[in-house]
């Protein structure tokens, strides 16, 4: 059955499993790349407290390296799907060689940037006396693998242009297993600590990077990386950009939160209230993943059938996303309310934060349930191409209604404003979303056509 044949008749059901269960993995091993590094940091003998503190001043700066790697990979990546889609192998090829020259030259510039300027940038995104020292040796390390990071985060996205989402998975999986082993090596068995942590992240990067240039030079791939198609063409490099500015904007106003949510915690006079809120936030993520993994299968089924004018398909597997993302999330939910000390441990080796982030952490997950709604609800709009209002719906449960809850929640009642002002963003937002959606399936014809008679069996 072909591909298209597959997302107009198969049940749903059965399509969003196919789609969605690979992009799962994917979103969980991306996660615990990070994830891992900090638990290991909040174990360090004596300094783990202080130690993942600095690690989390350094998070905006490390989600702007992510924004450029988004702005670079997303727009290469479906930038090259059109040309393959329209039958241009070539100009595919010159789009590959293109994005990894770019990539590698962005690197340059930030790793120079970022380590000239560390220590300013850690200081204004919630550093102190204290834990500065911690944020200024990893960051600075970190940065070092900068145009390795850009570069293999590029070729990796682009395997799943190639044709390959498998191999991507594979590159992905081994970086991760590398970070984990190499991280109990040099920060406790080489007693390395911090640095340690970043000099495994460098290293895990350099494998990903190196298995996607083999792949793409001297391994199956489809398209292949060319030495005359490395020179920067302009022609080339602006659909590259116009597509991937969406991710970019997003991820640098996610950086703009981080800035502000770490001042404000400062401001309340605990200073390891950084760290744990990037304990809270690691925690958060691995929940979150596999919300958007479903987001990533159901997108491409919900833009097929909508395009189609299969309307019942795409409220279906809607419907079934929003059902399966939320027995997720309440299994979470239940999870962190009921050992939330044992979830805080993982990341607070001696138990100096607990007293801060088991509270935080139950605040904060406390609308958990209802999320499934908002981003499996926003990402709706994107799947069907009305680009402008799932950014403006993402941006509102990010950054339009959190900064203001932020400030106002954080003056009134301290730390646990701040806690408190996720969920009170989501809840609006849960609102004002399904409201988009009841409008947007009330412009659907009523009528049944008769493809879409299985959907709604």
């Amino acid at each position: 059955m072909d591909r298209q044949k597959e997302l107009r008749e198969q049940p749903i059901s059965k399509l969003l499993i196919k789609y969605s269960v690979p992009a799962i993995i994917g979103m969980l091993v991306n996660a615990l790349y990070n994830v891992v590094d900090r638990m290991f940091i909040g174990n360090i003998p004596g300094i783990g407290a202080l130690a993942i503190t600095g690690v989390g001043i350094t998070m905006p700066i490390i989600t702007i390296i992510l924004a450029f790697a988004l702005f670079i990979s997303a727009g290469a990546t479906a930038s090259i799907s059109i040309r393959l889609g329209e039958g241009k192998k070539d100009e595919a090829e010159v789009i590959l060689g293109n994005a990894v020259s770019l990539a590698a030259l962005i690197g340059v510039i930030l790793t120079i940037m970022g380590i000239i300027f560390s220590q300013q940038l850690l200081m204004l995104f919630g550093g102190s006396q204290n834990t500065i020292q911690y944020g200024v040796t990893y960051i600075r390390i970190f940065l070092l693998g900068t145009t390795i990071n850009l570069v293999g985060f590029a070729l990796n996205h682009m395997m799943r242009a190639d044709g390959n989402p498998k191999m991507a998975a594979i590159v992905m999986i081994s970086g991760c297993i590398l970070n984990v082993l190499l991280d109990a090596l040099l920060i406790f068995v080489l007693n390395m600590g911090i640095a340690g942590a970043a000099l495994a992240t460098i290293m895990s990067q350099t494998l990903t990077a190196t298995m996607g240039i083999i792949y793409f030079t001297k391994g199956k791939s489809h398209l292949k990386i060319k030495r005359q198609n490395l020179k920067i063409a302009l022609p080339y490099i602006k659909p590259i950009l116009a597509i991937g500015s969406a991710p970019f904007m997003m991820q640098i106003a996610i950086s703009l939160v981080q800035v502000i949510t770490n001042n404000t915690l400062k401001a309340t006079g605990e200073e390891i209230a950084i760290g744990a809120m990037t304990a809270i936030m690691s925690i958060m993520m691995l929940v979150l993943m596999p919300m958007f993994g479903i987001n990533q299968g159901a997108q491409p089924i919900i833009g097929y059938n909508y395009g189609a004018k299969q309307y019942q398909r795409s409220k279906k597997t809607l419907l079934l996303s929003v059902i399966g993302g939320t027995s997720i999330l309440i299994i979470g939910f239940i999870i962190i309310q009921t050992m939330p000390h044992a979830l805080i441990r993982l990341f607070d080796g001696e138990g100096s934060m607990a007293h801060i982030a088991v509270p935080g952490l139950r605040i904060y997950a406390s609308t958990m349930p209802i999320l499934g709604v908002s981003i499996i609800g926003s990402n709706y709009f994107q799947a069907i191409g009305k680009a402008k209002i799932a950014m403006i719906l993402s941006l509102s449960r990010q950054v339009i209604i959190l900064i203001p809850m932020l400030f106002i929640l954080s003056r009134t009642l301290g730390l646990t404003g701040v806690w408190l002002a996720q969920p009170m963003s989501d809840m609006i937002c849960a609102v004002v979303i399904g409201g988009f959606l009841y409008r947007e399936f009330s412009s659907y014809k009523t009528s049944v056509q008769p493809l879409e008679l299985e959907a709604v069996q």
